[in-house]
């Protein structure tokens, strides 16, 4: 671990202004209990959450650096890598699969030459699995970096959220 920031490498102020609004919602002696909150905070401005980001978090918030890693490994929708301009996080538990979502992620996996983990050699597309976003009524279910929630995937529309994204990421 102990991987520290280069120079000019730190959280914005806004991003350390959000996580205090973030730990207001606990009793001083239980700021620990913002983690998940603040490293989605530390990741929505980083788009990923390098070592150093996750150890700055868990100084704010008094707890040691092992513990904040914890937590990141263990939920999927932290990234402990870089990933591509858009995360496209696909539910595959068992109603988004039964509902087509295993054919959706054959093929996004043909249509954009990556496999689930991997990002497209542009920098643009990385395709994870999803777990279950509470949307099942809505299968398949995807995400984009974890904040836009996209329902009824068919080939038809992923082909129209692709070139969406591609052309917003060329404006």
């Amino acid at each position: 671990m102990s991987a520290l920031p280069e120079p000019g490498q730190s959280l914005s102020a806004q991003a350390w202004r959000r996580i205090d609004r973030e730990i207001a919602k606990y009793p001083p002696q239980q700021k620990r209990s913002a983690v998940v909150a603040a490293l989605a905070i530390a990741q929505d401005e980083l788009h990923w959450l390098p070592a150093w980001a996750i150890e700055a978090v868990a100084a704010y918030l008094g707890m040691p650096a092992i513990a904040a890693f914890e937590v990141a490994s263990f939920y999927a929708m932290f990234d402990l890598e870089p990933v591509g301009r858009y995360k496209l996080a696909l539910c595959t538990n068992l109603p988004c699969a039964l509902s087509g979502a295993t054919r959706s992620a054959k093929y996004l996996k043909i249509r954009l030459g990556i496999g689930f983990g991997q990002t497209t050699s542009d920098g643009m597309f990385t395709l994870k699995e999803g777990e279950c976003f509470g949307a099942c009524g809505d299968a398949p279910v995807l995400l984009v970096n974890d904040q836009r929630m996209c329902s009824f995937q068919t080939e038809e529309r992923l082909d129209e959220l692709i070139a969406e994204l591609q052309q917003k990421a060329g404006e």
